[in-house]
């Protein structure tokens, strides 16, 4: 029997996230289950502190770094680790306490953040793993701590743990925060392109990546993404798009559109199988990228990606 459960952890200091979050990794250390603690550093640093030397039986990463696009969390975090875990492991359960949504998220972040926490839900449903997903109450703004209640089933806090009567299904959150684009500025460099055009728009990208200041590592992960995108655009989105390409601090901003539209939103969020017709490219601009946000329906697809 599958043994799923995703929970929102509330808590208001670090007395409390510790209250919360030690017992639930020593609880599965001592159930034999793998865990992974993917939460920002200083979260680390407080439960390697208190956990003493059962945290060296913990995998560690940084959210703020191994998930600073969340569309990358599912496949490059959780499902990595899970299918990692359940090869190696004896039990078939695994543990996460992962906190995707910190204070400091931007607000062109935070869409994809709600998305991922929804479809957490659908990616792990037939999956034996405990999600344990953090919320700094104090410092996260009330919308946050009401869109956490719509995403987890359950909700731990003060000790207790209650069902959430606020919880919807994924795909409708996915779709409710499936919300327009920011429009790009004035000085945008816009070309169009199409099957006979994706070499010179690799070759575009490249260009303006590396006058922008990317390393070269940047850049080959840039125009990989691209690519990637713009033949999406070619094979399932009318037979081409268009490309969008300007400077945003200090990354480089592609934005990529084209007239299909995008049916699953758990496209590019898992592996889609070796039997899938498509799926691989969106999961790897999403494992390539800093930030991936998308934007589809019946006019079409926009796809913007960050990297720097």
């Amino acid at each position: 029997m599958v043994d799923f459960v995703h929970e929102a952890l509330l808590y208001r200091d670090d007395e409390q996230y510790l209250a919360g979050t030690v017992p639930f990794v020593r609880d599965g250390l001592a159930a034999g289950e793998p865990v992974l603690v993917a939460v920002p550093q200083r979260g680390i640093d407080l439960l390697r502190a208190a956990l003493g030397r059962q945290a060296d039986q913990v995998e560690f990463l940084d959210m703020t770094r191994a998930g600073r696009n969340p569309g990358r969390i599912i496949p490059g975090v959780l499902t990595a680790f899970t299918d990692n875990a359940v090869e190696h492991a004896t039990t078939g359960r695994v543990r996460i306490i992962g906190e995707p949504i910190w204070p400091g998220r931007t607000e062109l972040e935070y869409p994809a953040c709600v998305q991922h926490e929804a479809l957490i839900n659908t990616a792990f449903e037939d999956r034996p793993a405990w999600i344990l997903c953090p919320y700094d109450t104090a410092n996260l703004s009330p919308d946050a701590i009401r869109d956490a209640e719509t995403t987890h089933p359950v909700v731990v806090e003060d000790d207790r743990r209650r069902p959430s009567t606020d919880y919807r299904e994924p795909f409708l959150i996915a779709e409710e925060f499936n919300r327009p684009l920011p429009p790009p500025p004035p000085d945008v460099l816009t070309r169009g392109f199409d099957l006979d055009g994706l070499g010179v728009t690799r070759r575009l990208v490249a260009g303006f990546a590396t006058e922008a200041g990317l390393t070269a590592d940047q850049v080959e992960d840039l125009v990989l993404a691209v690519n990637e995108l713009t033949t999406n655009s070619v094979v399932h989105g009318g037979g081409g798009g268009t490309l969008l390409l300007w400077c945003e601090d200090a990354a480089v901003v592609c934005e990529v559109r084209d007239a299909g539209r995008i049916e699953n939103p758990m496209v590019g969020r898992r592996n889609p199988g070796a039997n899938a017709r498509g799926g691989y490219g969106v999961m790897l601009v999403n494992l390539l990228c800093d930030l991936v946000r998308v934007h589809t329906g019946d006019s079409g697809t926009s796809i913007r990606v960050y990297v720097g």
